[in-house]
């Protein structure tokens, strides 16, 4: 299995829509088995799926369960190959138990999980929320890359490098097979300007960058509200098919 941590310091960059919509692609077009780990305490993720719950364990429990059973934490998904690891606020007062915990080791609680269910999947996306927090580490330990999403305005790269000391450091201390693979650029609108020029800045940037860009459509946040991928929901828009590319890129 390989995992993936999709992760900015920055919100409203499409972190979570970028992750359920490459995982829904990579099982429903490339048959693969994926698991996607909802890391945002918001459950954003787990609502476009529609299995937030708080009588269901989720994150929380993987991150303060010294044996976490995976039967019970781990959710089918209304799609086949897709299954997912829920979060809602329990997170919050999970990861602050963590911290509390000097009992066993704080970081490596996500990989020594990831483990017992590495032989039923392909991938594992993890959607983390926007912050350095225990569980974000956690899912830097457990990764094998790294994509960033953003977005061209005057703080598209506010906190990058800080993320990239984050990611270094935890390939220097606790992951020596973390790869940041790069960033991708989201809801770009090619017929402005301010988007063309900030493209060619980002570019001239010393961070790596995918060459797929995931088109600016109304289509996605409607695709929110209806809780479906976007290439359920619109089959034929800019933005399914930018998901399309991306997941191929990243997956060769």
């Amino acid at each position: 299995m390989r995992t993936l941590s999709i992760i900015n310091l920055k919100g409203g960059v499409a972190k979570t829509i970028s992750s359920v919509n490459m995982a829904y692609i990579m099982a429903a077009e490339h048959s693969c088995r994926v698991l996607l780990i909802d890391n945002d305490k918001q459950g954003n993720a787990s609502k476009m799926l529609n299995r937030h719950s708080y009588d269901r364990k989720g994150t929380a429990e993987l991150m303060t369960e010294r044996h976490p059973s995976m039967e019970q934490i781990i959710q089918h998904t209304d799609y086949e190959g897709l299954d997912i690891i829920t979060a809602n606020m329990n997170l919050l007062t999970a990861n602050l138990k963590v911290m509390l915990d000097q009992a066993r080791p704080q970081q490596t609680r996500f990989r020594n999980a990831l483990k017992l269910v590495s032989e039923q999947y392909d991938y594992c996306i993890i959607d983390n929320a926007p912050d350095i927090n225990i569980s974000t580490i956690n899912a830097l330990v457990a990764s094998n890359d790294v994509m960033v999403p953003i977005t061209i305005d005057d703080f598209a790269i506010d906190g990058l490098r800080e993320l990239t000391e984050q990611i270094d450091n935890t390939r220097e201390d606790l992951n020596e097979k973390l790869i940041f693979r790069g960033c991708f650029l989201t809801q770009f609108d090619k017929s402005n300007e301010a988007d063309i020029e900030g493209v060619e800045y980002i570019k001239a940037l010393d961070y790596p960058l995918f060459d797929t860009v995931i088109r600016k459509t109304p289509k996605m946040k409607q695709s929110t509200f209806e809780r479906k991928p976007i290439a359920i929901y619109s089959k034929r828009c800019a933005a399914t098919a930018d998901y399309r590319k991306l997941v191929k890129e990243y997956m060769k």
